[in-house]
């Protein structure tokens, strides 16, 4: 067998990839590891989850979540409120910190993926959002039934975010 062709094997290659270059902005100009860039951007774009929520949504294991919620706390970027029906849950959304933070990162986001996208020629822009969804699809992962799109006033990412995506990059 070779690796070069082992689906599973190139996927994890280039989002190794991908994550490492875009490591450097969060990491050098935020000081922000893996977990907590994505409990950051998951509670910038939803305002508030559970710590399952954003576990689920960011296919993160609970203990990782729970690391980037303490330091994220630490850094008073964040603030926990417990659910007075079931006080073993608390609701977790940014601090005006948190949120300055995240308004000086999402643009560095989108700008890093833009770049990554201007690489790829408007076909293999298409194919690729296209192949992406139909992947999500086979392998069982439904963004639509997630906790937290359920609750997004945003389009579930696939197909049509194409067009928004051609729109920032034109």
């Amino acid at each position: 067998m070779k690796l070069e062709s082992f689906l599973p094997y190139r996927l994890n290659r280039a989002a190794a990839i991908a994550s490492r270059q875009f490591s450097a902005i969060y990491r050098n100009d935020f000081n922000l590891t893996v977990p907590e860039w994505r409990t950051l951007a998951t509670l910038g774009q939803f305002g508030a989850a559970t710590a399952t929520e954003i576990g689920e949504h960011s296919a993160m294991h609970k203990t990782k979540v729970s690391r980037a919620v303490a330091a994220l706390q630490r850094r008073r970027w964040l603030v926990r409120h417990t659910n007075e029906q079931d006080r073993r849950i608390e609701h977790l959304s940014l601090s005006a910190a948190g949120r300055s933070a995240y308004a000086k990162l999402a643009p560095k986001m989108l700008a890093f993926e833009d770049a990554m996208i201007r690489k790829l020629d408007p076909e293999d822009q298409e194919a690729l959002a296209k192949g992406l969804v139909a992947l999500e699809r086979a392998l069982g992962i439904d963004r639509k039934t997630s906790l937290l799109s359920q609750r997004s006033e945003n389009e579930t990412p696939g197909e049509d975010d194409l067009r928004d995506r051609r729109r920032r990059v034109a």
